[in-house]
């Protein structure tokens, strides 16, 4: 019976490796995503009083480690992405989709998901 979808070709060997802060990745987001890293919010209130892990919101700050070429429009050219790996952005609460790479937890989403750039 003849294998059918992509299987594990010639083409994982052209693995990409995206940059950020030194480190290597073996992931390189498609099109217009891009893969943001959680920055955990402060542990204490600013009155000292400590917050446990259970009441604590998921942060809505990331750091982008990779992203995509950017998107095509209709006559099929190149849309550069805004954002680039190392970016410190604002993203919705639900934005994204969780995944874990390499050992660490991270969200993919697209960059339409981005609020903003923090300065």
């Amino acid at each position: 019976m003849p294998r059918l979808g992509g299987g594990f070709g010639a083409s994982t060997n052209r693995n990409a490796f995206c940059e950020a802060r030194g480190q290597h990745m073996q992931f390189r987001p498609l099109h217009d995503r891009v893969v943001v890293r959680r920055i955990e919010s402060e542990e204490k209130t600013k009155g000292g009083i400590i917050i446990p892990d259970s009441a604590k919101e998921k942060p809505q700050e990331g750091e982008i480690v990779a992203v995509g070429p950017g998107a095509r429009d209709e006559s099929g050219k190149l849309n550069p992405l805004d954002v680039k790996a190392g970016d410190r952005v604002l993203f919705g609460k639900w934005s994204g989709t969780e995944v874990k790479i390499d050992g660490k937890d991270l969200l993919i989403m697209k960059e339409s998901d981005i609020m903003g750039v923090l300065a």
